[in-house]
């Protein structure tokens, strides 16, 4: 069996008479969705705003700014299709679905997005993004290229957006929704709610990114591991389903990610998410593990890494200084780093850019996804061709 059939295998895929996916779940809609939404926005809104220094000391800071980086990355290759698409001077309308505490702000900035909705579960953190949004436009300079905004809260998986939009016909040119969409693989119901979320105001030929958990790596280090708990010192997964059998929705699992991340997550089995998408008339452009994004992206985008400093330096410099709680390096966590100086350098001393062991580890639990709207036409019914 080769490795991509086996990936394929971890998560077995239930089909009906009729080769659709059947609804399979461990979770029932309705109360339970709103359950674990509840724990979800909990979760969000507790979670502090601690500033950049508080950051630093993180033992996941460069990790962060790793995923980060993939994310400037893949907006800016699609905000580039996008512009590609349109005249010069046309609108720009994006939805930011599961804005969070707007990271993604400054890059909808550097895009020259027109229009942009906010919208997450957390009411917190939807109002801490609303403060960054306006504190970056206080100067006078900056107000001149303030885009139209809506900012509201809403679970994305159990309510429709569109009628929450101020113009509920809006034509969007861009969704993302970052690091959120697995929680809507509860149930069916919530993922295709979402789904439609994404798709429905989606113009012709537009389209959806985002980043989830790379459901056949969870299962591939759950076989590995020989248990249903495993990770490291930065992350920990313990699975709450039937490993064996997983269902297609409501594979539960709890995802604890140092201090930041700690609350129950669902498995994504690709093919029925991808099933799911076309339902809506969305068909897959690109599917990209983020160790493939860096490679494919590192070369000619080296300077905003360095810029986000998405890599650490390893060896640190001599004469730097580290903040107060900051843990120490481990050499252990750097043995790659220590043979690719070996390889690249004859010389004793050598520094490369790097992630930890750990961190890396962490990192490569994602992949990237980008959907294209398809043509729309109706049939003699009323329901919605595909094309």
């Amino acid at each position: 069996m080769s490795e991509s059939e086996e990936n394929s295998a971890c998560v077995a895929e239930s089909r009906d008479s009729d080769g659709e996916p059947k609804q399979t779940s461990q979770s029932e809609d309705g109360e339970t969705g709103e359950k674990h939404s509840a724990i979800v926005a909990s979760h969000y809104n507790k979670l502090e705003d601690r500033g950049l220094v508080a950051r630093k000391k993180s033992n996941i800071y460069f990790m962060r700014n790793f995923n980060n980086w993939i994310k400037s990355c893949t907006i800016e290759k699609y905000t580039a299709l996008v512009k590609g698409k349109t005249t010069l001077g046309s609108p720009f309308r994006v939805l930011d679905m599961c804005c969070g505490k707007g990271g993604d702000l400054i890059k909808w900035s550097n895009a020259s997005v027109t229009h942009l909705i906010c919208t997450d579960i957390a009411q917190v953190s939807l109002e801490q993004c609303e403060n960054r949004f306006n504190t970056m436009y206080q100067r006078e300079r900056d107000f001149q290229r303030k885009p139209k905004v809506e900012f509201f809260a809403a679970d994305a998986t159990l309510q429709q957006l569109r009628t929450k939009y101020h113009d509920p016909s809006i034509k969007l040119h861009l969704v993302s929704c970052q690091f959120a969409f697995h929680y809507s693989f509860e149930s069916f119901k919530q993922a295709d709610c979402m789904m439609k979320n994404a798709a429905e105001c989606l113009d012709e030929g537009f389209y959806f990114i985002g980043t989830i958990p790379d459901a056949n790596e969870l299962m591939k280090r759950q076989r590995r591991a020989m248990s249903d708990t495993f990770g490291n010192d930065i992350y920990r997964i313990q699975f709450l389903c039937d490993t064996d059998n997983p269902p297609l929705f409501g594979a539960k699992y709890n995802f604890q990610l140092d201090d930041v991340v700690d609350c129950p997550e669902f498995l994504v089995h690709f093919p029925t998410f991808e099933k799911l998408a076309l339902k809506h008339g969305l068909r897959l452009v690109e599917k990209k593990r983020f160790e493939e994004l860096f490679d494919e992206h590192s070369s000619r985008r080296q300077g905003l890494l360095e810029k986000m400093q998405a890599l650490e330096t390893y060896p640190p410099p001599p004469n730097a200084r580290f903040n107060a709680g900051e843990q120490p390096k481990e050499p252990e966590q750097y043995k790659h780093a220590e043979e690719f100086g070996r390889q690249m350098s004859s010389h004793h001393q050598f520094r490369v850019g790097t992630l930890s062991h750990q961190e890396w580890e962490a990192a490569t639990l994602y992949l990237f996804f980008a959907f294209q709207k398809m043509k729309t036409t109706y049939d003699a019914k009323g329901r919605p061709v595909y094309s």
